[in-house]
Formats: C-alpha cells, sequence, structure tokens
C-alpha cells in the first residue's frame, strides 16, 4: 500500500535526528511501524498536535482538536489505513483538543479522557451541564467550526490507567496528577518509548497556567520522565527527545525561582519585574523558546500560587487569557469590541 501524504521516518538512533529536522506543520510522520504524529497549525487554525495508532483491527487517535482540526485530520488517516475509527483519546479539556470529540463520534469512535477532564468541563462548560454559558458558547462566537458543531464529552473514563493491547502495540494512558490542567492525560507507547503528552509539555511558547498549579506541575512531570521517553510528542510545538520533557519541567522550575524572589514583594513590583525575569529568561538558552507574550500573566499566576494577590492593573492576567485564547483560534480583532 502506499502512503503519499506520510514519511516513513521510523524511531531509531538513525532516523531521529532525520525525522526532528524535517518534521512540518500539517505534514503526517510516521515515528514507529503503524504509529503517526501530526504538528497542529496553532498560528493560523489554533490546531492542536495529533497522533493516532493503527492497531490490528481499529485506530486509536490521541486529541480530538478542533472540529476543523478533527476534519482536517480524519482524511489523512484514511488514506494510510481503512481500519475503522474507534477511540478518540483527549488529553485535557481545553477546546483545541476536546471540542471535535464530536466529529470523531460521527466516524464511530468514542471520546476517551481521565475523569478529571468531565470535572474541568463541568466547571467550565457550564452551558452544557446547565448552568450560564461557559466556554463552548464563548467560543462559538468567533469560530464557525465550534458554532456548527456540538459539545460532546467523552464517555469513557478512566481513573490511574487505561491500556490498549493488540500483542503488536501497547499503549497505556496515564494520570501523573495535576499539570496545565486538573485533569491531563499522557499516552505511553513502552516498546516504542514513545510519549504523547497533551499541553502537559510543550515545545515552544505555548504554555498557558491559569487552569493548572506549576507546583504540582513540575512534580507530575517528575514522574513522566520516569517512563524513560525517547520521544516526546507535545501538545503544540515540533516533536523532540525526551529532552522536551526536561526542559518543559526548567522553565516551569525557573518561573517558579524568579518568582519566588519577588513573593513578598507588592503586586505592583512583581508586575513591573517582568521585563527583567523575560531577560533572565532570554539568556538561558535551554528555555528561551518557552518565552511568549504571555509571560506577565503566568508570573501573576505563580505568584498568586504563592500567596500574593493580582496585579493591581488586570490587563497582565487578561493579556495570558487572550494570548492563549489567540492562540487557539480566537480572533484578536474582537477584543476591543467585547
Amino acid at each position: 500500500m502506499k502512503f503519499p501524504s506520510c514519511r516513513f521516518l521510523f524511531v531509531t538512533a538513525l532516523f531521529l535526528p532525520a525525522l526532528f529536522s524535517r518534521a512540518e506543520v500539517n505534514k503526517v510522520e510516521q515515528i514507529a511501524p503503524e504509529v503517526y504524529f501530526h504538528e497542529g497549525d496553532i498560528q493560523a487554525h489554533g490546531h492542536c498536535n495529533n497522533g493516532w495508532i493503527v492497531f490490528e483491527d481499529y485506530v486509536l487517535v490521541i486529541d480530538a482538536n478542533f472540529p476543523s482540526g478533527a476534519q482536517e485530520i480524519i482524511p489523512k488517516i484514511k488514506a494510510i489505513t481503512n481500519k475503522p475509527i474507534r477511540f478518540a483519546f483527549d488529553t485535557h479539556h481545553h477546546g483545541d483538543h476536546a471540542y471535535g470529540n464530536q466529529i470523531w463520534v460521527e466516524q464511530g469512535a468514542v471520546p476517551v479522557a481521565h475523569m478529571g477532564v468531565i470535572e474541568e468541563m463541568k466547571k467550565y462548560e457550564t452551558g452544557y451541564y446547565g448552568g450560564k454559558p461557559g466556554r463552548w458558547e464563548d467560543t462559538a462566537k468567533n469560530r464557525p467550526d465550534v458554532a456548527s458543531s456540538k459539545l460532546k464529552p467523552p464517555t469513557l473514563l478512566y481513573n490511574k490507567d487505561m491500556i490498549f493491547d493488540d500483542g503488536r502495540h501497547r499503549v497505556e494512558l496515564h494520570y501523573f496528577g495535576v499539570a496545565h490542567t486538573h485533569g491531563d492525560g499522557f499516552v505511553w507507547l513502552p516498546k516504542e518509548r514513545i510519549l504523547f503528552t497533551g499541553d502537559a509539555c510543550v515545545n515552544g511558547p505555548y504554555n498557558y497556567l491559569a487552569d493548572g498549579d506549576t507546583g504540582e506541575w513540575v512534580k507530575t512531570l517528575e514522574a513522566a520522565k520516569k517512563l524513560g521517553a525517547k520521544v516526546i510528542c507535545p501538545g503544540h510545538g515540533p516533536i523532540g527527545t525526551g529532552e522536551v520533557l526536561d526542559d518543559q519541567q526548567a522553565f516551569i522550575m525557573e518561573l517558579r525561582k524568579q518568582v519566588q524572589n519577588y513573593a513578598r514583594r507588592k503586586p505592583e513590583e512583581v508586575k513591573s519585574a517582568v521585563d527583567e525575569i523575560k531577560a533572565d529568561f532570554q539568556r538561558n538558552e535551554r528555555i528561551t523558546r518557552y518565552v511568549g507574550n504571555g509571560l506577565a500573566g503566568q508570573v501573576e499566576k505563580v505568584y498568586v500560587e504563592m500567596g500574593g494577590k493580582p496585579f493591581n492593573n488586570p490587563q497582565a492576567a487578561a493579556d495570558e487569557h487572550w494570548r492563549h485564547a489567540a492562540a487557539h483560534g480566537r480572533e484578536l480583532a474582537q477584543r476591543n469590541g467585547r
């Protein structure tokens, strides 16, 4: 069978460097036999990364994406295999990872997630659960793909782990604790030593802290590191080696260290120190790629976690929320009109 849309780059010491140097946005990469990675276009469409594993009788997809992201991925999967798509795993509850669930259900798939994803949806997707309009309704105002679909929470849930194993492939779904959110799931392929992390680990300036806890995040990443992954497929940004997990953890640890220096200062003093903190980050070659326009909001979040009060000027937190929203598909042009 010929697969014209994919490059066949297997996970060996020989091919890893080639894979990491050649990976491109919106291109399917075969990273091991019957294991695939697709880097989503976050800039243009707010899409997350996806992965999928072709089992003997079915396909397991990693992350539902936005509806438009799901619609982009489905034909790419079908160009590779005619096996049915049976499961779509949400690494967490955010829209760019879970709002496409209905599209996968229409393909015959069951949405799967850690039970914390449902708890987060009940907290934030209040329109679906009977409260006032929540994030789905807010996103639908600006994304036609969301407006034309409907929220479909995952229905197959696990507590600590879940395993798919057909004798050829073993895929383990893990939960190691709070990180980017309170329901972050990891996908571990022990034979291939590949780890799909969702947004608990990204590879670039895509960290969003508002729904997580940075102190717990460090511990969660430490637990994930014990798996000994050789390949990291992050929630956003390019595929990388196991060092990406180390770098993600180092960024959060350095952020906490920097903010700790100002933990007893007044909010306005911490806010005024953001540029200095940013300069320090940019001198650190290991983690400078994680520094983006949302650093002020990230500093504020950690400062509040450490007992401080929100900045007197709410702009930093607002900017961080809008930066995340923009990165996940909302038009910034709407900002001044709301």
